[in-house]
């Protein structure tokens, strides 16, 4: 398994395992015609930058990874919004949470302007995002002491939860195919993506291009756009 560290340590991505690979998309593209190739080479090569040139997508699905994530709740709902992937979370019914909250670094804390949908971002004031940071130190505090003080008193772990900010971390599997991986870094690696989700997605294509080398070049050489 391989690892990234991301969010300053406080979230990763894991590459539990993978199935296929840049031959299993030649060979699932030369099924309509019969034909197989057993080793890589230019002919390969150059038929795989057809297909993403053209959006031939469905050889690209042959291609399938899975990822454990540890993330902010607040990005894993962004991310779930995706329904291009197999999702299994760790769940605050069955398991009592640990004290780990997200806590965004001083260039991190940014305010917002313009319309929502097209918001501008800029980096707030260093005195004043110190500020932010510690209100949100001191409320994940608060919340923590609540959520441990409804256990001690038998409150069943899926109602004292409620309690708890968004910006908790959780574990969650995320299952899914080279395509529609494609498709969520072309979209989560955006300039106008979340801030938080786009560190996932480039550690995200960082694994996945390992597997895949050849077919990730296509994705950068058609624009970053998914077949």
């Amino acid at each position: 398994m391989k690892r990234i560290d991301v969010l300053d340590g406080q979230g990763w991505v894991v590459l539990e395992d993978s199935y296929g690979d840049d031959l299993a998309i030649v060979n699932a593209a030369r099924q309509s015609f019969s034909k197989r190739s057993a080793t890589m080479g230019p002919a390969e090569s150059g038929l795989i930058h057809f297909l993403m040139r053209n959006r031939h997508g469905t050889p690209f699905e042959m291609v399938d990874f899975r990822f454990n994530i540890k993330a902010p709740i607040f990005v894993a709902r962004e991310w779930q919004r995706h329904r291009i992937a197999s999702y299994n979370e760790m769940s605050g019914r069955y398991v009592e949470l640990e004290e780990e909250f997200y806590l965004p670094p001083l260039a991190a804390v940014r305010e917002a302007s313009g319309k929502p949908g097209a918001y501008q971002f800029e980096t707030m004031d260093g005195e004043t995002a110190a500020l932010v940071r510690e209100r949100m130190r001191r409320d994940y505090e608060g919340s923590w002491i609540t959520y441990q003080s409804l256990l001690e008193l038998g409150v069943a772990k899926e109602v004292a939860r409620m309690v708890l900010p968004v910006g908790i971390m959780t574990q969650f599997t995320f299952k899914t195919n080279l395509r529609s991986l494609f498709n969520f870094i072309s979209l989560r690696s955006a300039p106008n993506a979340l801030l938080e989700i786009r560190e996932y997605a480039g550690a995200i294509e960082e694994l996945a291009r390992d597997v895949a080398p050849i077919a990730f070049k296509a994705f950068e050489s058609s624009n970053r756009v998914a077949p």
